[in-house]
């Protein structure tokens, strides 16, 4: 592990003395929201996003949170991220937050849907990113549809071959 993953982790929460299960959550969040920053701006959001996917349990369906345990394990990722992201020496865009949490849960063959909404503000288009479960968002404020209209399709699902519902419009 490199210098930053160990000042990183050691910031992220009593660091050594977290559980295994939950260090190891934060080791894999710093990785991915490296890998996403990095892949941001070093290639297109379609051939991040498309690495991210080869790496993820294809073929699997993902599940749905019907269980507490897998409650348990979205909210340890959500946590995970959250810590990374408010310790992190970098200050990462929404779409790399959320496409990192996307990422994450899809890793865990976990449901999420990574969405874009946009809005006019001052005549300046603006757009935000967040991430998804069940219409329940999970990184931003529940209120976020009231800010930003959101694109009719999710941008990414966590669902194998679902991702090409807009393939045309992302580029």
């Amino acid at each position: 592990m490199t210098w930053l993953g160990i000042r990183l982790l050691e910031k992220c929460g009593r660091g050594w003395n977290l559980p295994p299960q939950e260090r190891g959550l934060i080791i894999r969040g710093i990785f991915l929201l490296s890998f996403t920053m990095l892949g941001l701006r070093t290639m297109s959001f379609r051939r991040c996003r498309d690495l991210i996917q080869q790496f993820s349990h294809d073929g699997l369906s993902p599940r749905k949170f019907e269980t507490s345990g897998q409650l348990e394990t979205r909210n340890k990722i959500l946590n995970a991220m959250i810590a990374v992201e408010q310790n992190s020496p970098w200050r990462p865009n929404c779409l790399e937050r959320s496409l990192a949490l996307w990422g994450f849960l899809k890793l865990n063959n976990l449901d999420g849907e990574l969405h874009i909404g946009g809005r006019k503000t001052n005549g300046r288009f603006e757009a935000h990113a967040w991430v998804e479960c069940d219409g329940k968002v999970l990184n931003d404020s529940s209120d976020v549809h009231n800010h930003y209209a959101r694109f009719d399709a999710p941008i990414a699902a966590a669902e194998p071959n679902s991702t090409d519902v807009i393939e045309g419009k992302i580029k």
